[in-house]
Protein backbone atom coordinates (compact mmCIF):
# COMPACT_ATOMS: atom_id res chain seq x y z
CA UNK A 1 0.00 0.00 0.00
CA UNK A 2 1.17 3.47 -1.21
CA UNK A 3 1.22 6.08 1.81
CA UNK A 4 -1.71 8.13 -0.76
CA UNK A 5 -3.35 5.04 -0.94
CA UNK A 6 -3.31 4.59 3.25
CA UNK A 7 -4.57 8.47 2.83
CA UNK A 8 -7.58 7.69 0.74
CA UNK A 9 -8.65 4.95 2.53
CA UNK A 10 -8.61 6.67 5.79
CA UNK A 11 -10.76 8.97 4.62
CA UNK A 12 -13.11 6.94 2.65
CA UNK A 13 -13.87 4.96 5.63
CA UNK A 14 -14.32 8.04 7.65
CA UNK A 15 -16.80 9.26 4.97
CA UNK A 16 -18.50 6.12 5.03
CA UNK A 17 -19.91 6.97 8.62
CA UNK A 18 -20.83 10.64 7.62
CA UNK A 19 -18.62 11.91 9.37
CA UNK A 20 -17.08 15.49 8.69
CA UNK A 21 -13.23 15.54 8.85
CA UNK A 22 -10.17 17.33 7.29
CA UNK A 23 -6.98 16.43 6.90
CA UNK A 24 -4.08 18.50 8.59
CA UNK A 25 -0.25 18.51 9.43
CA UNK A 26 2.89 17.52 7.16
CA UNK A 27 0.23 15.71 4.80
CA UNK A 28 -1.56 18.87 4.16
CA UNK A 29 1.62 20.70 4.00
CA UNK A 30 3.70 18.49 1.32
CA UNK A 31 0.13 18.89 -0.49
CA UNK A 32 0.34 22.60 -0.43
CA UNK A 33 4.03 23.02 -0.32
CA UNK A 34 7.09 21.41 -0.97
CA UNK A 35 7.90 17.62 -0.97
CA UNK A 36 9.06 15.18 1.64
CA UNK A 37 8.80 12.22 3.63
CA UNK A 38 6.01 11.09 6.35
CA UNK A 39 4.66 7.66 7.21
CA UNK A 40 1.61 9.56 9.09
CA UNK A 41 -1.38 11.28 8.10
CA UNK A 42 -3.21 13.78 10.92
CA UNK A 43 -7.00 13.58 10.17
CA UNK A 44 -9.69 16.08 12.46
CA UNK A 45 -12.79 14.17 12.77
CA UNK A 46 -16.49 14.97 14.46
CA UNK A 47 -16.47 11.75 16.27
CA UNK A 48 -19.38 11.61 18.84
CA UNK A 49 -19.48 8.84 21.09
CA UNK A 50 -21.84 6.53 19.27
CA UNK A 51 -19.90 5.87 16.41
CA UNK A 52 -16.35 5.07 17.49
CA UNK A 53 -16.84 1.26 18.07
CA UNK A 54 -18.30 1.47 14.21
CA UNK A 55 -15.32 3.52 13.01
CA UNK A 56 -12.86 1.18 14.61
CA UNK A 57 -14.62 -2.02 13.34
CA UNK A 58 -13.57 -0.48 9.84
CA UNK A 59 -10.01 -1.07 10.31
CA UNK A 60 -9.80 -4.60 11.43
CA UNK A 61 -7.12 -6.97 13.12
CA UNK A 62 -4.86 -8.39 11.77
CA UNK A 63 -4.44 -5.76 8.87
CA UNK A 64 -4.61 -2.69 11.45
CA UNK A 65 -3.97 -2.07 14.51
CA UNK A 66 -6.69 0.69 16.97
CA UNK A 67 -7.60 0.58 20.32
CA UNK A 68 -11.48 1.29 20.71
CA UNK A 69 -10.52 2.50 24.45
CA UNK A 70 -7.88 4.93 23.45
CA UNK A 71 -10.56 5.89 20.81
CA UNK A 72 -13.36 6.04 23.49
CA UNK A 73 -11.10 8.12 26.04
CA UNK A 74 -9.84 10.68 23.13
CA UNK A 75 -14.04 11.39 22.63
CA UNK A 76 -13.97 11.92 26.60
CA UNK A 77 -10.45 14.19 26.82
CA UNK A 78 -10.62 15.88 23.40
CA UNK A 79 -7.34 14.07 22.39
CA UNK A 80 -6.00 11.76 19.83
CA UNK A 81 -5.93 8.02 18.93
CA UNK A 82 -4.00 6.33 16.34
CA UNK A 83 -5.20 3.79 13.26
CA UNK A 84 -2.26 1.86 11.83
CA UNK A 85 -1.55 -0.15 8.97
CA UNK A 86 0.74 -3.44 10.38
CA UNK A 87 2.56 -4.06 6.96
CA UNK A 88 3.24 -0.90 5.92
CA UNK A 89 3.45 0.89 9.25
CA UNK A 90 1.51 4.00 7.89
CA UNK A 91 -0.19 6.07 10.99
CA UNK A 92 -3.17 7.77 11.19
CA UNK A 93 -3.79 9.77 14.08
CA UNK A 94 -7.10 10.97 14.10
CA UNK A 95 -7.66 14.08 16.52
CA UNK A 96 -11.63 15.08 17.96
CA UNK A 97 -12.96 18.01 16.70
CA UNK A 98 -13.17 20.13 19.50
CA UNK A 99 -15.58 22.59 17.84
CA UNK A 100 -13.51 25.93 19.21
CA UNK A 101 -14.25 29.10 17.19
CA UNK A 102 -10.92 28.16 15.17
CA UNK A 103 -11.87 24.80 14.70
CA UNK A 104 -15.07 25.64 13.36
CA UNK A 105 -13.74 28.32 11.10
CA UNK A 106 -10.99 25.57 9.45
CA UNK A 107 -13.73 23.27 9.21
CA UNK A 108 -15.72 25.75 7.48
CA UNK A 109 -12.81 26.79 5.21
CA UNK A 110 -12.15 23.08 4.10
CA UNK A 111 -11.06 22.23 0.40
CA UNK A 112 -11.96 18.59 -1.58
CA UNK A 113 -8.60 17.75 -3.08
CA UNK A 114 -7.29 14.90 -4.93
CA UNK A 115 -5.45 12.15 -3.29
CA UNK A 116 -5.12 9.05 -5.18
CA UNK A 117 -5.86 8.57 -8.90
CA UNK A 118 -9.99 9.40 -8.77
CA UNK A 119 -10.41 9.34 -4.96
CA UNK A 120 -10.88 13.31 -3.00
CA UNK A 121 -10.52 13.79 0.36
CA UNK A 122 -11.19 17.04 2.28
CA UNK A 123 -8.47 19.06 3.45
CA UNK A 124 -7.89 21.73 5.49
CA UNK A 125 -6.81 25.01 4.21
CA UNK A 126 -3.27 26.30 3.03
CA UNK A 127 -3.99 29.32 5.78
CA UNK A 128 -5.34 27.36 8.49
CA UNK A 129 -2.25 24.66 8.02
CA UNK A 130 0.26 26.87 8.28
CA UNK A 131 -1.24 28.63 11.42
CA UNK A 132 -1.65 25.20 13.15
CA UNK A 133 2.16 24.66 11.87
CA UNK A 134 2.97 27.67 13.74
CA UNK A 135 1.27 26.37 17.03
CA UNK A 136 3.14 23.13 16.92
CA UNK A 137 6.31 25.14 16.41
CA UNK A 138 5.75 27.04 19.23
CA UNK A 139 4.75 24.20 21.29
CA UNK A 140 7.93 21.39 20.18
CA UNK A 141 10.36 23.87 18.39
CA UNK A 142 10.54 21.65 15.47
CA UNK A 143 12.58 23.15 12.38
CA UNK A 144 10.39 20.60 9.97
CA UNK A 145 7.03 23.27 10.75
CA UNK A 146 8.83 26.13 9.64
CA UNK A 147 10.53 24.13 6.68
CA UNK A 148 6.73 23.08 5.97
CA UNK A 149 5.87 26.82 6.09
CA UNK A 150 7.97 28.11 3.94
CA UNK A 151 7.46 25.52 1.65
CA UNK A 152 4.03 26.43 1.21
CA UNK A 153 4.57 30.13 0.81
CA UNK A 154 7.40 29.40 -2.06
CA UNK A 155 4.80 27.46 -3.91
CA UNK A 156 1.72 29.11 -3.25
CA UNK A 157 3.11 32.52 -3.07
CA UNK A 158 0.31 35.47 -2.16
CA UNK A 159 -3.10 35.93 -3.41
CA UNK A 160 -2.30 39.38 -4.75
CA UNK A 161 0.47 37.45 -6.22
CA UNK A 162 0.11 33.65 -7.08
CA UNK A 163 3.21 31.04 -8.26
CA UNK A 164 0.94 28.16 -8.80
CA UNK A 165 -2.20 26.80 -9.97
CA UNK A 166 -3.42 27.58 -6.65
CA UNK A 167 -4.94 30.42 -5.31
CA UNK A 168 -2.06 32.17 -3.42
CA UNK A 169 -2.08 32.27 0.22
CA UNK A 170 -4.38 35.02 2.08
CA UNK A 171 -2.09 36.62 4.42
CA UNK A 172 -5.13 38.62 5.96
CA UNK A 173 -6.22 36.12 7.13
CA UNK A 174 -3.72 34.25 8.64
CA UNK A 175 -2.62 37.86 10.44
CA UNK A 176 -5.86 37.95 11.59
CA UNK A 177 -5.74 34.47 13.26
CA UNK A 178 -1.89 34.85 14.26
CA UNK A 179 -2.45 37.21 17.88
CA UNK A 180 -5.82 35.34 18.54
CA UNK A 181 -3.60 32.07 18.71
CA UNK A 182 -0.54 33.24 20.26
CA UNK A 183 1.70 33.07 16.73
CA UNK A 184 2.30 36.16 16.37
CA UNK A 185 6.07 36.44 16.98
CA UNK A 186 6.61 33.23 15.03
CA UNK A 187 4.75 34.38 11.79
CA UNK A 188 6.99 37.48 11.84
CA UNK A 189 10.02 35.57 12.48
CA UNK A 190 8.92 33.74 9.15
CA UNK A 191 8.50 36.23 6.96
CA UNK A 192 11.63 38.10 8.24
CA UNK A 193 13.93 34.62 7.31
CA UNK A 194 12.12 34.85 3.80
CA UNK A 195 12.40 38.48 3.47
CA UNK A 196 8.75 39.66 3.01
CA UNK A 197 7.79 42.91 4.20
Amino acid sequence: MRHDEFVALICSQIESLGLEYYIVGSTASIFFGEPRLTQDVDVVVELPSWKVRDLVSLFPEPDFYVSELAAREAVNTGGMFNVIHVASGYKADLVVFQGEPFDECQLSRKRSVAISGEQRAWMASPEDVILKKLEYYRQGQSDKHLRDITGMIRVLGWSDQPLSGEPGLDRGYIEQWAPRLGVTDEWRAILLKLGVK
